[in-house]
């Protein structure tokens, strides 16, 4: 099991949010990015959505629409000692610096590095791009990888504090070889939790690729790929520096121009995964959003429902 630590602590001692295996949310955010073949829409209001909760039409009280709200990011690095070699931690301080530059008033970031069973919260959510940059300019590959137990924890590292628009990138080169999770059970949490996910695989392939068996290429590839689509993120491949710009581009692209619809749920009844359903009018739209979120019923339905 990967143990958790903040900056400065001892490895025995706990994040502030510890973890848990079970994840229940009070209230839910949904983020929601819309496409059509000239690119984002931008003008599209709160009533131009329908959101379903397992099937039952849901009433948002909520909405976030502006594009220079601020945005809340936890990077969440590799740096296991395949990370080590060649340029990969410089590609992802790269990463990091692509964010830091293009910050708006508002933004906050918080760092965490794993490697092994050790995860470090290096700087909480922060808005000091200096104490930002000299941690990144510590980091070393060293020891193996818990990939899978590293995404684990994520929703537990992050929390639920921040800006309504929130976000983890994670930043690896995909091989696991020490996690006590199975690549499923870590993406069910991640997909339950309210934390969307966006993924660059240094060298990890394309997700899509199969043999002439039809067998998958690049199955870390595949299994990031899941992760990134389930959570309502999004899964970039990367071999060379412009392909990680370009990758973080793309990233703050999408969180800039998010929509975000919220809801409560109610506290009684037992907690269960519930299932999300996003709907847009319009033709040739494509809509991206988080798949569901590990709680109770929602509070707020529409006419003809309860309260």
């Amino acid at each position: 099991m990967l143990t958790a630590v903040s900056a400065g602590q001892e490895p025995e001692a706990q994040v502030d949010a510890p973890f848990r295996e079970e994840l229940s949310v009070g209230y839910v955010l949904v983020p929601i990015v819309v496409r059509s073949p000239q690119g984002f829409v931008r003008d599209l209001e709160r009533d131009d959505f329908r959101l379903s909760v397992d099937g039952q039409l849901v009433v948002a009280d909520s909405f976030e629409s502006a594009h220079d709200a601020p945005v809340s990011l936890l990077f969440a690095q590799d740096i296991s000692g395949s990370m080590g070699m060649g340029p990969k931690l410089d590609y992802s301080r790269r990463a990091v610096e692509f964010f830091l530059q293009h910050r708006l008033p508002g933004d906050t970031f918080a760092l965490s590095s794993f490697a092994s069973g050790l995860l470090t919260v290096d700087v909480p959510y922060t808005d000091n791009v200096d104490v930002l940059r000299e941690a990144i300019a510590l980091w070393q590959g060293w020891g193996r990888t818990a990939l899978h137990d590293a995404v684990a924890w994520l929703p537990s590292v992050a929390g639920e504090r921040g800006a309504v628009k929130r976000a983890a990138l994670l930043v690896t080169d995909g091989v696991d070889n020490a996690s006590t999770f199975d690549a499923g059970a870590a993406r069910e949490r991640v997909r339950a939790a309210q934390l969307p996910v966006y993924v660059i695989g240094l060298s990890t392939g394309d997700p899509h690729a199969v043999d002439a068996g039809g067998e998958k290429l690049y199955r870390y590839a595949d299994v990031l790929n899941q992760l990134a689509t389930l959570s309502g993120g999004g899964y970039h491949s990367a071999t060379e520096a412009t392909d990680v710009q370009a990758a973080c581009r793309a990233v703050l692209d999408e969180l800039r121009h998010q929509y975000v619809l919220g809801f409560p749920t109610r506290e009684s009844g037992s907690p269960s995964y519930r299932e999300i359903l996003v709907e847009v009018g319009g033709r040739k739209r494509s809509v991206s959003f988080r798949q569901g979120y590990h709680g109770g019923p929602p509070l707020v339905r529409t006419a003809g429902g309860s309260r």
